[in-house]
C-alpha cells in the first residue's frame, strides 16, 4: 500500500503547478519503480499465501481493502498528473473499485471470486506504469513525450489513460457480471 500511496503522490505532484520538467520527469520514473514495487509485493503476498499455506479469511480482508485503496489513490493521482484529466481519473479510479466489488459480491454469493478482465486489478496500474516510463524517459517534443503534457488544453497521455482504465472497468465489470449470473443461474438453493 505505501508503494500504491507513494505512486499517488508523485503523479499528483507530477502536475502540481511550478513543476519543472526534471520535477516532472523525476515523478514519473518515481512513480514507474514504485508501480512495480507494488505490483511485485503484491504477487509475492499472494504466493506466499498460497504455496505456505497460509491463506485466512482474514488475510484476504487486509489484502483486499489495502488494495483497493493504493488503486484509487494511484488512479485519482494520474488524474491530476500532467496531462491528465481530474474528473476522469475520479471515475476510473472508482470504476477500478467497482470491479473488484463485482469480484467480491460474486465470491461472497457462491459464484466464485472471478479475475476476468480486460481491465483486472493490475491491468490499469501496469498501464499508468507503461506511461510513466514513456514520460520520464522520452525527450519533450519528440514522439509520445510531447503527448504526456497535453498542452494548450490538451489531453496528454494520463487523461487517455484515465479514459482507459475507466472504459476498460466498465467492461470488466459487466464481463464479470455476466460470468457470475450465469454460474449463479445453474446453482439450486434450499
Amino acid at each position: 500500500m505505501v508503494f500504491g500511496v507513494m505512486s499517488g503522490v508523485a503523479l499528483f505532484v507530477s502536475g502540481s503547478e511550478g513543476a519543472g520538467p526534471w520535477t516532472v520527469r523525476g515523478c514519473m520514473l518515481a512513480t514507474a519503480v514504485c508501480i512495480q514495487l507494488r505490483l511485485i509485493c503484491n504477487m509475492l503476498d499472494g504466493m506466499v499465501a498460497v504455496e505456505g499455506k497460509t491463506g485466512s479469511a482474514l488475510g484476504e480482508l487486509y489484502n483486499e481493502v489495502p488494495d483497493r485503496i493504493s488503486d484509487a489513490v494511484t488512479i485519482i493521482g494520474a488524474g491530476y498528473a500532467v496531462g491528465g484529466w481530474v474528473t476522469g481519473g475520479y471515475v476510473a479510479a472508482l470504476l477500478a473499485v467497482l470491479t473488484a466489488y463485482v469480484r467480491a459480491v460474486g465470491k461472497a454469493a457462491g459464484g466464485g471470486s472471478e479475475f476476468c478482465g480486460p481491465m483486472a486489478k493490475p491491468h490499469g496500474v501496469a498501464l499508468l506504469g507503461v506511461v510513466c516510463l514513456v514520460g520520464g524517459v522520452v525527450p519533450d517534443g519528440v514522439g509520445p513525450g510531447a503527448l504526456i503534457g497535453g498542452g494548450g488544453g490538451a489531453w496528454g497521455l494520463f487523461a487517455a489513460a484515465v479514459a482507459v482504465i475507466a472504459a476498460g472497468s466498465v467492461v470488466t465489470c459487466v464481463r464479470r457480471l455476466w460470468r457470475i449470473s450465469r454460474t449463479l443461474g445453474g446453482m439450486r438453493v434450499g
